[in-house]
């Protein structure tokens, strides 16, 4: 995988020190933190008694050179749009915050890396999930 974008959960099973996130990173050219996820990973850190620690760790990650952090762009929010309407013609409901993710993921052409299944819904969405290798 030449780039990959994390999730939420990757991110938390990294910090816990998941063998098969960190093996899937340290393969990729480039690593994306979407702003998105970012936000997610405050939220359960400001409800945690670590919040300082985590900080610094996520900090740390994000300092690499190989990682990038991605902002929301008009394709991201046209890509949103497009992922949207065909998850609502399908039926299939996914998390708003993921739908951005995704979209990020899409727009960069990134493989996604994450514990969550529901985002094998999305088409055209590149994905790594160890029940879906």
């Amino acid at each position: 995988m030449k780039s990959v974008l994390l999730d939420t959960n990757a991110f938390s099973a990294l910090f816990r020190g998941d063998e098969e996130v960190l093996k899937t990173i340290s393969r990729a050219e480039h690593v994306f933190a979407s702003v998105i996820v970012i936000g997610e990973l405050e939220v359960g850190f400001r409800g945690g008694t670590r919040y300082r620690e985590n900080i610094e760790i996520l900090d740390r990650f994000l300092a690499r050179p190989t990682v990038e952090t991605l902002e929301v762009t008009r394709e991201t929010g046209e890509c949103l749009g497009m992922i949207k309407d065909a998850l609502r013609r399908k039926g299939c409901p996914v998390p708003v915050n993921d739908i951005w993710i995704a979209a990020q993921s899409i727009e960069r052409g990134a493989v996604i890396v994450t514990y969550d299944r529901h985002f094998s819904n999305i088409d055209g969405l590149r994905i790594w999930h160890p029940a879906l290798q």
